[in-house]
């Protein structure tokens, strides 16, 4: 299955525009970012043909998380912090699996380390 990665705000880009696995594998979809994750709002979005995008999870350096509710199976994020990066992993994937993901960020500059806003 091919799984495309697009920019999907300024400041993140995909390390890679497409992502190749096979069933029930594991993938790990990345995407660096400028700024400071540890106020800036790390997302990723999955959309599939047709329908709007649909939100994943956030993370950022100050070790906030908050996957979509309800909870995706297999689906996790993580910062890189040395490497600027943000990575989401899919473990055991599936044929559902097949569709585009975004990766976004969102700037926080007032917002203390921990907590996020939405835009």
């Amino acid at each position: 299955m091919q799984i495309p990665l697009f920019l999907d705000w300024m400041g993140i880009a995909p390390v890679s525009p497409n992502a190749f696995v096979s069933e029930g594998n594991t993938i790990t979809l990345s995407c660096n970012y400028n700024g400071s994750a540890a106020t800036d709002a790390l997302h990723w979005y999955r959309q599939y043909p047709g329908s709007r995008p649909d939100f994943l999870f956030l993370v950022n350096e100050a070790k906030f998380e908050q996957p979509a509710v309800p909870s995706i199976p297999g689906i996790s994020a993580r910062i890189n912090e040395e490497k600027n990066r943000v990575d989401l992993e899919i473990t055991g994937t599936a044929l559902t699996d097949s569709a585009l993901y975004y990766c976004a960020l969102h700037a926080n500059k007032d917002a203390d380390p921990g907590t996020c806003r939405t835009w």
